[in-house]
């Protein structure tokens, strides 16, 4: 095949890769997008973020037709076809993916399907099912993502034990399923699979699930949680797996005594690994960690001067909507406009029931780094909205700095907190003050009323809570 003459090459087609391509084509660059699957999208859409999302929906219409009783309101005991219930999850991928490929034809992009590595640090050969195809780039961004991580003492070779990959094919609804990891991933999937009928047991090693928020928001989820699943464990270390016919024995050490049990199937969600072996890194100045990210710099480039780096790959949290910042970061700086990853409010989700997001400072990170803060929080049994659909297990947290008033972190657990969090980035990256917050007029009756009320907390007059006064 004819070498191919481009100014960017970007490798992996996910959030963050198709994001760059198509900048960089609206900014007047060449582009070629290399994809090593036959559909675009990467494993945010194809086998993370939106599978599993709509499985979420899916399953929480069976939760709402069941909690729908005391209101008057009941249905016949739902009937769950799994045939139907993959057909239609995929129609959703194919259609977002038949999108993205329709968008970067309309910009000219051109794409390559097939594994890209690196001859050196010019030359990109991608092995396509017709034979190599070599691109020769003045630019690259690797964009190559990450994959489920399984520890060896559980790779076993059965698939009755699962990634997240796996379990979103949803093969069957299993008896009794074991989640390994009481992460964002597999609390998650653990609800999707307790919604669908499996006994779930979560065991995680850490002392609480979804380490990392702060405990006062995650409480609601895990109070769900043990209502939904079987059983949550944490402080529960899986020490080994071993088939049992059509079963897994699994042993875990739990409470300083040995568990051994049998599972239908066991999901590992213990978290993941950077995708950057075999692709030829080696073969350029790309220098990697020793987890294996490859190491970048506040430009998204790398070691090479050729190469940038963004996404999964490049370590940081592992999250589409980074990666998609990241792009524009490196696009940028490819073309010659000052940019950096510098101060950026990167928010988390978590689409358990309910939901929990969270962006900038923690409480916990506060104590952590010794910074003094003031906390409001607006709980939503005061909410009307929340009331009005039954769904009072939230709370809104806000993070002040005393000094300025400046709000440093925003936490929500509840009912649609994944859409309520971006009003939150906003304020943190526009420097909002709590009075800024407390001073615009949020609809009434809504959810987003609670940021308003938890700024008005801060200075003791919500009008649906009581708080303490603050001294003039």
């Amino acid at each position: 095949m004819t070498p191919i003459q481009t100014e960017l090459v970007v490798i992996g087609a996910g959030p963050g890769g198709y994001a760059a391509a198509f900048y960089a084509a609206d900014l007047g660059q060449k582009v070629v997008l290399v994809e090593r699957d036959p559909r675009l999208g990467g494993v945010c859409l194809n086998r993370g973020c939106i599978p599993s999302k709509a499985l979420l929906h899916a399953t929480h219409q069976i939760a709402g037709a069941e909690e729908s009783a005391h209101r008057g309101i009941t249905f016949a005991k739902p009937e769950i076809n799994l045939d139907s219930l993959r057909t239609w999850k995929e129609s959703i991928l194919t259609r977002l993916s038949a999108g993205v490929a329709q968008l970067g034809k309309a910009r000219n992009v051109q794409v390559i399907h097939g594994r890209g590595y690196f001859d050196d640090s010019s030359t990109l050969r991608v092995e396509t099912g017709q034979g190599n195809q070599f691109v020769s780039f003045e630019k690259a961004i690797v964009a190559v993502g990450s994959k489920p991580a399984m520890p060896r003492v559980f790779d076993l070779g059965n698939p009755r034990i699962m990634t997240s990959t796996e379990a979103l094919e949803v093969p069957d609804i299993p008896a009794r399923l074991l989640v390994i990891g009481g992460g964002y991933i597999g609390m998650e999937l653990g609800t999707v699979y307790a919604r669908l009928g499996s006994e779930v047991v979560v065991a995680e090693a850490l002392p609480t699930v979804l380490a990392g928020a702060d405990q006062d928001l995650t409480r609601p989820v895990l109070q769900a949680a043990k209502k939904a699943f079987k059983e949550v464990r944490t402080g529960a270390k899986v020490l080994k797996m071993a088939t049992a016919g059509k079963q897994i024995e699994v042993v875990t050490e739990y409470q300083g005594q040995p568990l051994k049990e049998l599972y239908d199937r066991v999901l590992v969600s213990v978290g993941r690994v950077p995708a950057g072996d075999d692709m030829g890194l080696e073969n350029t100045k790309v220098t990697r960690d020793d987890k294996g990210f490859v190491v970048v710099d506040a430009h998204q480039r790398t070691e090479d001067p050729n190469i940038y780096a963004i996404g999964d790959i490049a370590g940081g949290v592992l999250l589409a909507h980074k990666a998609h910042k990241e792009a524009r970061i490196a696009v940028e700086n490819i073309v010659g406009e000052a940019a950096a990853f510098e101060n950026v409010v990167i928010p988390a989700v978590v689409f358990t029931d309910p939901e929990l997001a969270w962006c900038g400072l923690t409480e916990a990170e506060a104590k952590e780094k010794g910074i003094q803060v003031e906390v409001a929080k607006f709980p939503w049994t005061a909410s009307g909205r929340a009331l009005s659909f039954d769904r009072t297990d939230g709370l809104t947290k806000l993070i002040v700095e005393p000094a300025t008033e400046r709000l440093l972190g925003i936490g929500i657990v509840g009912h649609g907190a994944g859409e309520l969090i971006a009003e939150g980035v906003v304020l943190l990256e526009m420097g909002a003050t709590a009075k800024d917050l407390a001073l615009s007029v949020h609809p009434h009756p809504t959810l987003s009323e609670t940021l308003m009320e938890a700024a008005e907390m801060f200075y003791g007059h919500a009008t649906h809570a009581l708080g303490r006064k603050r001294g003039k």
